[in-house]
Order: C-alpha cells, then sequence, then structure tokens
C-alpha cells in the first residue's frame, strides 16, 4: 500500500520590476528566461499558484488537492479542522535588486471585512545581503494617523521609516499592520500566511515597463496600519549547533532553526501538524522508515503530519528552517 511521504514540490517563478539573478546563482533553481525573478514560491496553496508535487507516486498532484484527499493525516487534525482544504501557508525565497514598494498587510478582521479570505503575517530570514543592504520595519518615532498622512502627503515618508542595516541570520517578524520594505541587495527566505493581501503605500516615484507608476492604497492602508513602535524590530535569538532553536512564534506559524552537522533525530508526534523544513545553507537527507529524500539550498520539503519521526542527515554541514502551525 502506497503511503504518505516527504513531498517536494516544483517552484513557482515570479517576475518581478525589482528583482534580480540570485535565485539561479546563489539558491541554483533555474527560473528560464524571466528578465528579473523576484520570488521562488517553493510551497503554495495560493488561489491559481498552487504547488505541484515533483517526486512519488503522488508526483503531478497539487499542494490543495492532496489536503483534500488526506486532510488531517497530511495537515493535522486540527489543521484542518481550522483551515478546510487550503494549504494554510506561504514559503519563498524573496531577491530584491532594488527597494521593494513601501507596504503593509491587514490583519484577519480587516482582511475579512473587506471579503479577502485572511491577513498577512510573516517572518523573514536573510539568506545572504550585501555590504551596506538595508530593509525597512516599523516607524523610528512614535506617530499616529495624521502625522503620517502629513508625511506621505509631503513625499517625505522615508524620512520617519525604521531602517535596520542586515546581514545573512538576520530574522525579522512583520506582523500584519507594520509597515515594511526590503532594500537592494537582499536575499531572504519568507514563511508567511497563505495571502497576498497587501496595500503598497509608497513606490519611490517609480514607474513601470511602460512608463506607469503603480497603484498606492493610500485610504485601505490607513486603519491596517499599527504606528506602535516595539522595543526591537529585529528578533534576538540564539542558537548552538544540532539543537534546534525558536525564532518566531506566533497563532499563525512556528519557525524554528537547526545548524547540524551531525545526525539529529526528529520525533514529530506532539506536533499536530504538518512540518516543513526549507533548506537555507548546505544539503543534505531527511530519512524516515520507509526511504529517504534530498534536500539542498533553495528547496522545501513538506513532512506529512502521519510521520511520526524522521532523521536529519546533513552532508557537511547544513541549516534548516522548521516551520508548523502551533
Amino acid at each position: 500500500m502506497n503511503s504518505l511521504y516527504p513531498f517536494k514540490f516544483h517552484p513557482i517563478f515570479k517576475d518581478k520590476l525589482w528583482g534580480g539573478d540570485k535565485i539561479k546563482t546563489v539558491l541554483g533553481l533555474d527560473f528560464g528566461k524571466l528578465p528579473n525573478c523576484g520570488e521562488a514560491w517553493v510551497i503554495s496553496g495560493y488561489q491559481d499558484n498552487v504547488s505541484i508535487v515533483q517526486n512519488g507516486f503522488l508526483e503531478g498532484n497539487d499542494l490543495n488537492e492532496l489536503v483534500s484527499i488526506y486532510m488531517g493525516d497530511l495537515v493535522g487534525d486540527s489543521v484542518y479542522e481550522e483551515y478546510g482544504e487550503v494549504f494554510p501557508l506561504l514559503l519563498k525565497f524573496i531577491d530584491a535588486s532594488d527597494w521593494l514598494s513601501i507596504q503593509v498587510h491587514p490583519d484577519d478582521e480587516i482582511a475579512q471585512e473587506r471579503k479577502m479570505p485572511n491577513g498577512k503575517t510573516e517572518m523573514w530570514y536573510i539568506l545572504q545581503a550585501d555590504e551596506k543592504a538595508q530593509l525597512i520595519s516599523g516607524f523610528n518615532e512614535k506617530i499616529d494617523k495624521d502625522i503620517y498622512l502629513k508625511y506621505l502627503e509631503e513625499n517625505k515618508l522615508p524620512e520617519i521609516l525604521n531602517y535596520e542595516n542586515v546581514k545573512a541570520g538576520d530574522v525579522f517578524f512583520i506582523p500584519a499592520g507594520r509597515v515594511h520594505a526590503t532594500g537592494p541587495g537582499i536575499l531572504l527566505a519568507e514563511i508567511q500566511q497563505s495571502s497576498d493581501a497587501t496595500y503598497r503605500i509608497y513606490d519611490w516615484d517609480r514607474i513601470d515597463s511602460v512608463g506607469i507608476k503603480r497603484e498606492l492604497h493610500t485610504d485601505l492602508a490607513l486603519d491596517a496600519i499599527d504606528y506602535a513602535v516595539p522595543i526591537h524590530y529585529k528578533t534576538q535569538y540564539a542558537t548552538s549547533k544540532n539543537r534546534t532553536a525558536t525564532l518566531v512564534k506566533s497563532p499563525y506559524f512556528t519557525t524554528n532553526i537547526l545548524e547540524f552537522d551531525q545526525p539529529v533525530t526528529k520525533n514529530l508526534e506532539e506536533i499536530d501538524s504538518f512540518v516543513i523544513y526549507m533548506c537555507v545553507e548546505g544539503y543534505g537527507k531527511i530519512a524516515w522508515s520507509e526511504g529517504d529524500v534530498e534536500i539542498k539550498t533553495g528547496e522545501a520539503v513538506l513532512v506529512p503530519n502521519v510521520i511520526d519521526e524522521i532523521l536529519l542527515d546533513p552532508s557537511g554541514t547544513a541549516k534548516l528552517l522548521e516551520v508548523y502551525i502551533p
């Protein structure tokens, strides 16, 4: 009898105005003839961008088909009860060779009021950053809606934003409501709710390939923005080789990191969820009772909930992000 196994999927590549070539040159993913590949969606159940299985006897099936057939065996009973037949997370690699637009995502409540299925909370793990690369996360001072609008109308919004210098290994949690943008020279892994609910609030006065400025969503964004200033925008964490460390715990996903240079056994029995391993450095194998599957930098593997134990076996040193629904 054929049983569920760890899945690999064909990446979905996105041409973006601000994209570059690191998805090919650093991650080794071939995006064909796209002029500017900004994103590789490695696991997605989102609308018309559903991942297709590339390994094993279920090759060619799409992810949401698998969820509808295997239900809790694939995603976990509690996950299936909450999210139904749409896979709840979207995982991607992003390569920015220019500033992305400054944007904000609504939370679930606002999104649902506006007839969208859900909002968008996300996190970033920086794989590689050029010297002096920066990103924007939140404001640099406590403001309110009126101050925000004043700076926006005077075309001075960048003056009140918080800029962070970034390097490989940095982590940023971006809850719904936080204004943010990725800057040039950054390659990152993004883990997010399955949503494309985005309000663009500033676009650097850019024009597209046919000379038109992209649409801004000033009014829609106003009530979605969180104007608070937290103590830290960058996530503080400590790692220990061959031991799993937590990066982010949110209602939507938990993300851990594991840097390892020897085999590590993972007991997944207590997690009522699928588990995704996203390789951000090196390569190795994920073994379970009936076989193994290779994973290398730029790839993600989805381990079904029904698999209780795996062995992570590196070739040299590897680094994985471990993602599941809490």
